[in-house]
């Protein structure tokens, strides 16, 4: 990589298969934007459906998690390619210390802010001791690797992930039979986009797949009138610009008590995609640990101001 803070992102042709795009590399400017593109879409299920388990502005999660990703991308020199949203690890400890029922706004919304910024802060204290033992000796990431090895950070995410499958799947099932059927089209759609295409394609599978299967959708529902048409009119009537609805937080010492303790399942998030980024592109990136963990902290912060 270049010696300046940001990388100089030699283009590279990321469409043609069995080439990786390492990170300080680039694909055309198409390329990106369909990437990023597909990226939103994969994102967004979560990004909104943490928010809303906790009875947060989606609007706002949707903004903080860009600003978020911002405030990463600059604390590590444009060098991780990686992505900040929602942390369903918070959804147990907001729920307990705000006792919010599961509907509508969360009203003591200030008391799991106030909570949230106090994790923020121990994750970035966190993160400069993994900065600084990375700057001395270079042996953080040993004692990062120790302390979390990937039976660890893997089965974190994992218990996270099927810990909230049954939500997807009341999501993709609970309705009408029209509407189950439909999600298996779409799981259908970006398996075979995954299989039976090649190159650029392939690599845009969540997003091909979900435009074949919105295609297939209006052509059963708006066309022969089999299910609920697709219909734009909300987009249509909803105001060009508009504000989120921010909340100020509020410091309780026994909610922070509580919250507070999630910033060890933040590193084990954060470092697992580190991990798999490093072994898909054959790139150690154990050096940037401390500043991507400062990174997420001083986003966290942001966020829950």
């Amino acid at each position: 990589m270049s010696n300046s803070y940001f990388p100089r992102w030699r283009k590279v042709e990321g469409g043609a298969s069995g080439v990786v795009v390492q990170p300080d590399e680039r694909m055309s400017w198409p390329q990106n934007i369909a990437m990023g593109a597909q990226h939103v879409v994969a994102m967004f299920g979560s990004t909104i459906l943490a928010p809303l388990l906790m009875g947060f502005d989606a609007n706002v999660a949707i903004l903080m998690s860009g600003i978020g990703t911002l405030i990463f991308f600059l604390f590590v020199g444009g060098r991780v390619p990686s992505y900040l949203g929602s942390s369903f690890a918070f959804i147990g400890g907001v729920i307990a210390v705000t006792g919010y029922a599961g509907a509508g706004a969360n009203a003591n919304i200030g008391v799991a802010l106030g909570a949230i910024i106090a994790c923020g802060f121990v994750y970035t204290l966190i993160g400069l001791l993994v900065w600084w033992a990375n700057a001395r000796s270079g042996g953080a990431a040993q004692w990062i690797n120790a302390w979390m090895p990937p039976v660890v950070t893997g089965a974190i995410v994992a218990v996270i992930g099927l810990n909230l499958a049954p939500i997807a799947a009341k999501g993709a099932m609970g309705g009408s039979t029209f509407e189950a059927v439909m999600a298996l089209v779409t799981v259908l759609c970006v398996g075979g986009v995954a299989v039976y295409t090649r190159g650029t394609v392939q690599r845009l599978l969540i997003l091909v797949g979900l435009l074949l299967a919105c295609v297939i959708y209006a052509v059963l529902a708006n066309g022969l009138g089999l299910g609920k048409p697709i219909d734009f009119s909300g987009v249509h009537a909803a105001p060009w610009i508009g504000l989120p609805h921010f909340a100020a937080p509020v410091f309780e010492l026994h909610a922070m008590s509580v919250i507070v303790p999630v910033a060890i399942i933040l590193v084990a998030e954060n470092l697992g995609p580190i991990k798999a980024v490093s072994a898909m592109t054959g790139q150690n990136l154990d050096v940037y640990l401390g500043r991507a963990f400062v990174g997420d902290g001083v986003a966290t912060m942001v966020s829950g101001a």
